[in-house]
């Protein structure tokens, strides 16, 4: 192994907004986490909170490790990092239930007089409820996935720290708001039929197989950042491009396919928390209080 490659695989860079961000956010959850937990215990077992340990552990491994410093010089390891800002990252943190856990976490001399009377507000709980609609939700992840690859916003974001920042905050939020009405974390109910999944994850894959295949196919450098920078490993511009697309194309797949496969096996089998049987309406109406 050269000494560059070595160099970039070995660099870690912590952001400290970022990791500080992170470290404040999951020591409120754990807090509130806690405290449900000691009169909720069903409904956050021990794996929510490992799922969101795991969803901030990998957010870190994004922002701070190789996946990010070899992704000023490999474009297949960039589309890693902005995989795992999309598709593992965000369904993790859903999975946690964050919503009450964060508010239990917070120090009750802000939650009463400032965010209770907030979320009381009905606008705000409209605005909230109309960014996880079905069709906001898949305009919002998908809009935002497609124009940030187009190559003059991909040059753009790689023009600035910030802007580049910028960039994988619309990925990360974009993707929790998506994730949302699949996973559906308590206290959460949507009215759709969850029929409305399927559509909604298979366009999305749709999506994601053209932008994957406008990189595999296109024969040339689609980002010239990428053909100016030392090439690692003795790869190619033009075959770490493929690569890029290839990963994204199958990882994407499997992101959005398995979910609607899961989906389609419950409803179809009329049981589990995605049917719509009499038994389901109950749970979901038992937890629909806090």
């Amino acid at each position: 192994m050269n000494d560059p490659v070595q160099a970039a695989i070995l660099n870690w860079d912590f952001p400290p907004f970022v990791c500080t961000t992170l470290a404040l956010v999951t020591i409120i959850y754990i807090r509130g986490w806690l405290r449900i937990r000691k009169t909720r215990p069903r409904l956050f077992p021990a794996w929510r909170l490992i799922s969101f340990m795991a969803g901030i552990v990998s957010l870190v491994l994004a922002v701070a490790s190789p996946l990010d410093t070899m992704g000023e010089q490999l474009l297949f390891m960039h589309m890693g990092q902005h995989f795992v800002l999309m598709s593992i990252a965000p369904p993790l943190i859903v999975l946690a239930a964050p919503t009450v856990p964060m508010l239990r976490g917070l120090p009750r001399w802000f939650v009463r007089p400032v965010l209770g009377p907030l979320l009381r507000t009905s606008w705000l709980r409209s605005f909230f409820h109309g960014l996880v609609n079905l069709r906001v939700a898949w305009l919002l992840m998908n809009i935002s996935y497609l124009a940030w690859h187009i190559p003059a916003a991909y040059e753009f974001a790689l023009s600035s720290e910030n802007r580049h920042n910028c960039e994988h905050a619309c990925f990360f939020f974009t993707s929790i708001i998506f994730w949302w009405p699949i996973i559906e974390p308590w206290p959460s109910r949507f009215k759709s039929s969850r029929w409305f999944l399927l559509p909604y994850l298979l366009t999305s894959d749709i999506v994601n197989t053209i932008v994957s295949a406008s990189l595999v196919f296109a024969g040339k450098i689609i980002y010239p950042s990428y053909a100016q920078e030392p090439r690692a490993f003795g790869i190619s511009a033009l075959s770490d491009q493929a690569a890029a697309g290839s990963f994204m194309w199958v990882a994407g797949s499997c992101v959005f396919l398995i979910p609607a496969f899961a989906i389609t096996m419950e409803l179809l089998s009329n049981r589990g928390p995605f049917s719509h049987g009499p038994r389901s309406s109950r749970a979901v109406r038992s937890h629909s209080t806090f």
